[in-house]
């Protein structure tokens, strides 16, 4: 790993959309469209999965209402989870992953639905809309924007 900025070397550039003016990772870059390696493709996963238990960590310390943005609005606690099991949901669909949301913190219910992304990021198809890695990337990213957003709206000794 680099240990500064300029050790980085950029591989691609993307024209961003509507979605990346937002913030969020709105187009697959060509390097995601390859297939993985199934070593890559297992550390992709993992990486989820550090997402995924980082914001459960952030979650279970959180408060259920969560401090108002700075214009008054925004989730409490239970409805931002909901809002990224939604996302998941929405993901899904690219790898071809159908399986509902769960709702009203089942616990079990939040694994066997990240089970089956995971079992979908693990068997892509040239027929789905995203590329698993792609779809890795903005679950991952929309996990941590909201943990972190969890994060900046509880109190103070919540981190």
């Amino acid at each position: 790993m680099p240990s500064t900025a300029a050790g980085f070397e950029v591989v691609e550039r993307l024209a961003g959309n509507a979605t990346t003016d937002f913030g969020a990772p709105g187009i697959p870059a060509a390097l995601e469209s390859r297939m993985q390696s199934p070593k890559d493709a297992e550390r992709t996963r993992s990486l989820v999965q550090a997402c995924w238990k980082y914001l459960d960590q952030v979650r279970a310390k959180a408060p259920a209402a969560l401090r108002k943005g700075p214009r008054g609005g925004g989730r409490d606690r239970d409805a931002m989870f909901n809002h990224v099991l939604d996302a998941e949901h929405e993901y899904g669909k690219g790898i071809g992953v159908r399986v509902k949301p769960p709702r009203g913190g089942d616990a079990a219910a939040v694994r066997a639905f990240r089970k089956a992304i995971l079992d979908g990021l693990a068997n892509p198809s040239p027929l789905n809309k995203w590329p698993a890695a792609y779809a890795a990337r903005r679950t991952a990213w929309h996990a941590l924007d909201h943990a972190w957003e969890i994060e900046d709206r509880s109190d103070p000794k919540v981190s």
